[in-house]
């Protein structure tokens, strides 16, 4: 029998091809997303690992929780604290490090990479361990600095060059007196470093003699231990805490793999997707495999062979395709590997130099996947096989499904199709962060239901075709015959194109939905036309909202000040505004009172004021952050949304309290409203400054939405492969059908039909089940976008159902090019059998 199987298995080469391209494109999936991951993790951990070999032992100031109506505040490193940590016995030296965020412009006035990246630092004296020199000398002052390496390749500076910096405040322009190499991992990720001597980095990062962290290096034979026990004894622990350069490496490693592991799940789940639609072809094949073996394996039980060596045989064969297909995806994977790393690349992310990590679980993985994929789409029809009954399957009266079987088979899809929408649609009245279990439970079930429907589908939906198809002559009525024919298998062969675009068409509907809402969200929130934002995220000097305020053209400005404080022993957030001006720069629906801000009057969202059971008239006693307290009456209760929400005081009010008062970003309101030239002038009145972005209502709306869009595109890159399986699949049925169907070929072109018309009924065929095939997976798709936007809908109130009726026709065009494309080949092998010898042809 083991012979029989691989003489099975080498007599159909063109067979063996198609259905070992099945397996081996889901295999390397698994495994490029397995080697990517991995790799990608090593290249990032070796990165910051590097970044820790200069530093024993950690110092780091702790944050004290304020209690009562105080606010809680974290403690400050000193000079004395350096100094401390630099006096005990197994302490060779200590560096005072200060961080602050630093912008660099490019030749065009650009901002250099990614702005949350763009870091900027002190140089510790006139040698630093950390930052070894490439060329040039140590900086004084603030007209000098250092660049990193990679950012000076980038932007093509040089020492002596002149940059334009900017520092949370002013632009700077100092000269570049020498560019250093670094193993930081933000470097490497694309960000920039900027280096200032000590004195001035504090200065410029206001933080006057005071460090971020104190890196200690332990003298010869100390261990960091050792290091980290003395300075626990010698420096304040209620002020600090120490970490050793060992834990921080490992710290650094976890989180690194914690958020590569988000990225390898959702790779993961496309490659479980192409293996879906991957066993479903498989198991077609098979089917249709054993099928046209009937009377060799029927034969087979006749001279002795048991039900269970005919099914051995099978498996026998799944196996030897399963390996070959298991290492050719392998090897596939590597090269799937360097596209994902390309296409990251492509959609502007910068990915550290590292080797391709091949791990023994990768191997094991793929070789797992592939062969036991492949054995379990294989079981059931050979197992189908086994059971007919030997004169039955040498007397060809053996294929039909019973009655019992299609009724149990109906029944079985109902009851599953039943149960995913009734989990889907609970699903939608739950609470968002629970839902998402009992959605992606019940999406499965109804996909599985769909499937095993599919068949009983497929007659009435083809059906329909038959008014167009008749436009087509006898090709046409062949074609929709021969498509509900074999029902369970056109419906195999539907299904796999039916689940890529399922998700195709369900996560374009709900990016569609998310961008409208985004968009609706914008432009009722704001009447303001521009605001003012640092492009890190981090918080304005006070002086640019004066800047603002003073540009001509200029209506209303309000700067939004964000300040802790306590509320009824709480810890809450207040928003400072310009009481005068907020109104006329915001559009909020007011639910109860009226939207006052001045004084001792505030404005609360509906959120907050239903936490604190306030309403318009209510009062409540506010500690600031200096300790001081104020009554407060409540004027109005708004309806709050992402991008405004708390509770809103007059910056006249809040400021007094603050010592180092830092706006979040200012609303801007100009005479002629959005144009170029009233940006440009903004952007001139704030000195050109890299580190800040002025945006208008669509740059804030794309700006939100940018990451959705980025998912998309990978989603869109990613199913592509399960849509080239799908095309697999209908290759691999039409050729086998036209294999199945020679005799009647050959019967067909002697009463007349030409080449021509064969091909034509075979490309029709193919048409007819691809179509069917995407209006399943489009109808799905839409019914699970609908479903996942209610879940949206109760966190965004903007949110409802767009229906993007242009991509949807793009998807059944896609559909219908995928079933021209596949049968090309088959058509041309139907067109070109020889009519006496098929007619001959059992």
């Amino acid at each position: 029998m083991f012979r029989t199987a691989l003489r099975n298995v080498l007599a159909h080469k063109a067979r063996l091809l198609m259905t070992v391209l099945a397996v081996m494109l889901g295999v390397a999936f698994v495994s490029g997303t397995l080697v990517f991951t991995n790799s990608l993790s090593n290249a990032f951990q070796n990165s910051s690992a590097k970044g820790f070999t200069h530093v024993d032992v950690a110092v780091e100031a702790t944050y004290q929780e304020g209690s009562g109506d105080q606010v809680g505040k974290r403690a400050e490193l000193t000079q004395e604290l350096l100094d401390d940590s630099a006096r005990v016995p197994g302490a060779a030296s200590a560096i005072g490090v200060v961080r602050g965020f630093t912008a660099i412009a490019d030749k065009d006035g650009k901002l250099i990479g990614d702005g949350f990246r763009s870091q900027g630092g002190n140089y510790w004296g006139s040698e630093d361990p950390r930052y070894p020199l490439k060329s040039g000398t140590a900086p004084h002052g603030e007209d000098q600095v250092l660049i990193d390496s990679e950012t000076a390749r980038r932007a093509g500076y040089e020492v002596g060059d002149t940059l334009r910096v900017s520092v949370d405040g002013p632009v700077l322009t100092p000269t570049v007196t020498g560019i250093f190499t670094t193993d930081d991992g933000n470097v490497a990720a694309g960000g920039s470093l900027t280096l200032f001597d000590t004195a001035t980095a504090q200065k410029l990062f206001g933080k006057p003699g005071t460090y971020d962290e104190i890196d200690v290096k332990a003298k010869a034979g100390v261990g960091q231990a050792a290091l980290k026990a003395q300075l626990d004894r010698a420096l304040p622990g209620d002020r600090t805490g120490t970490t050793t350069g060992e834990q921080l490496a490992d710290d650094q490693a976890r989180m690194i793999a914690d958020s590569m592991s988000g990225m390898k799940r959702g790779l993961l789940v496309f490659a479980g997707i192409s293996l879906f639609v991957g066993t479903f072809i498989i198991a077609n094949t098979f089917s249709m495999l054993v099928a046209q073996r009937t009377k060799e394996l029927a034969l087979l039980r006749a001279v002795g062979a048991s039900r269970r060596q005919v099914t051995r045989s099978v498996l026998i064969e799944a196996f030897v395709v399963g390996t070959v297909a298991a290492v050719t995806g392998l090897v596939a994977g590597i090269g799937i590997n360097a596209g994902l790393k390309s296409l990251m690349e492509a959609l502007g992310a910068t990915i550290p130099e590292g080797p391709v990590v091949i791990t023994p679980g990768t191997v094991v993985s793929a070789l797992a996947v592939g062969i036991l994929v492949t054995m379990l789409a294989a079981w059931l029809p050979g197992r189908r096989a086994a059971k007919i009954p030997p004169v039955a399957a040498m007397s060809g009266l053996h294929a039909k499904a019973t009655t019992r079987s299609l009724v149990l088979r109906n029944t079985v899809g109902a009851l599953f199709s039943g149960a995913g929408v009734a989990v889907v649609l609970t699903a939608t009245t739950m609470d968002a962060d629970s839902a998402q279990a009992p959605m992606g439970l019940g999406a499965v079930l109804l996909i599985i239901g769909v499937f095993v429907l599919t068949p009983l589908l497929s007659r009435p939906l083809i059906a329909a075709t038959a008014p167009v198809l008749r436009a087509f002559g006898v090709a046409g009525r062949l074609a929709r015959q021969n498509a509900v024919r074999n029902p369970r298998r056109t419906a195999a062969t539907a299904a796999a194109l039916m689940i890529g675009l399922t998700l195709i068409t369900g996560m374009t509907v709900m990016a569609g939905s998310l961008q409208q809402a985004i968009d609706r969200m914008a432009s009722s929130a704001l009447r303001a036309d521009y605001v003012v934002s640092m492009a890190n995220g981090n918080s304005l000097s006070p002086d640019i909202g004066e800047k603002l305020r003073a540009t001509e053209g200029v209506t209303a400005t309000s700067p939004l000040r964000n300040a802790p404080s306590r509320i009824e022993g709480e810890t809450e957030y207040l928003t400072g505004v310009n009481g005068s001006a907020i109104g006329e720069l915001t559009d909020l629906k007011v639910k109860d009172g009226s939207f006052t801000v001045g004084g001792t009057r505030v404005v609360v969202d509906d959120e907050t004021a239903k936490s604190y059971r306030w309403k318009a008239g209510s009062s409540f006693t506010v500690a600031y952050e200096d300790g001081g307290k104020q009554k407060l009456t409540v004027a109005g209760v708004y309806e709050g949304n992402e991008m405004i929400r708390g509770i809103m005081l007059d910056n006249a009010t809040l400021s007094p309290h603050q010592s180092d008062p830092t706006d979040m970003q200012v609303m801007v309101r100009t005479a002629g409203g959005t144009s170029d030239a009233a940006k440009d002038k903004l952007v001139k009145a704030l000195g050109s400054n890299p580190a800040i972005q002025i945006m208008d209502k669509k740059d804030i709306s794309n700006n939100i939405a940018q990451m959705f869009t980025l998912m998309l595109n990978m989603l869109y890159g990613l199913l592509a492969m399960a849509v080239v399986v799908a095309v697999l699949g209908v290759i691999n049925t039409l050729a086998m059908s036209v294999f199945e169907r020679s005799q009647e070929i050959g019967m067909l072109r002697a009463i007349g039909l030409d080449r021509r018309g064969i091909k034509r009924m075979v490309r029709l065929e193919s048409l007819v089940i691809s179509l069917f095939g995407g209006v399943l997976g489009i109808g799905l798709g839409v019914f699970f976008g609908w479903a996942a936007g209610e879940l949206l809908g109760t966190r965004m109130a903007t949110y409802e159902l767009v229906l993007p009726w242009g991509r949807l026709a793009v998807f059944l065009l896609l559909a219908a090019t995928v079933g021209v494309l596949a049968a090309l080949w088959p058509a041309r092998r139907a067109a070109r059998l020889n009519m006496l010898q098929a007619i001959k042809s059992e």
